[in-house]
């Protein structure tokens, strides 16, 4: 049996937090078992997916090495809205918690931008949507006033999760902008 397969039959056996734990467990810092999680987690089975995405969200926390070469792979499933949400918002808690590739900064900023401008979407990913936005305001903050009116807009009628995050973000400090003369000229 190979390693695709030992992670199909366990991801199918049960779906618990337990159960994911064991398989991150399973696939520690073993990069081959890694790829087979990425390769399981991107066929077109739902099931096999939604359960594999809470696994994906766990080794990339455990040891994100692992998957970084998988980070593009893993954008693109997130922006496939034929895919289970739990794809996305896992995708989305990866990408929260690492540093964005130059290469996928477009990408993932103009889905971060729909998925919280959707109100229909999940709070927990709306949230991590924020969170990533503010990531990269950081890094381009010509996109802060768009990111606080977006928020601004969708206060009155978020969530309390959606409303905390918010505030957080509304008040954390910003760098000075880089039009603002520091010296005495």
């Amino acid at each position: 049996m190979n390693n695709d397969d030992i992670l199909r039959q366990l991801l199918l056996s049960e779906h618990s937090k337990f159960q994911t734990m064991r398989i991150v467990q399973w696939i520690d810092h073993d990069p081959e078992r890694a790829a087979a999680l990425i390769r399981v987690f991107l066929e077109p089975d739902y099931r096999t997916t939604q359960r594999g995405a809470w696994v994906v969200r766990y080794v990339h926390e455990n040891s994100p090495e692992l998957l970084t070469p998988y980070l593009p792979e893993l954008l693109d499933a997130a922006r496939d809205p034929s895919r289970h949400k739990a794809v996305r918002r896992n995708v989305l808690n990866v990408f929260e918690k690492s540093s964005i590739p130059d290469s996928l900064l477009d990408e993932l900023t103009d889905l971060s931008f729909i998925c919280l401008a959707d109100p229909h979407e999940d709070v927990a990913i709306r949230c991590a949507a924020m969170s990533i936005l503010d990531k990269v305001c950081q890094r381009i903050p010509e996109l802060r006033e768009e990111l606080n009116l977006l928020i601004t807009e969708h206060m009155e009628h978020g969530s309390g999760a959606f409303k905390s995050r918010a505030k957080k973000i509304l008040a954390a400090p910003k760098p000075p902008r880089g039009d603002v003369h520091a010296g005495p000229f």
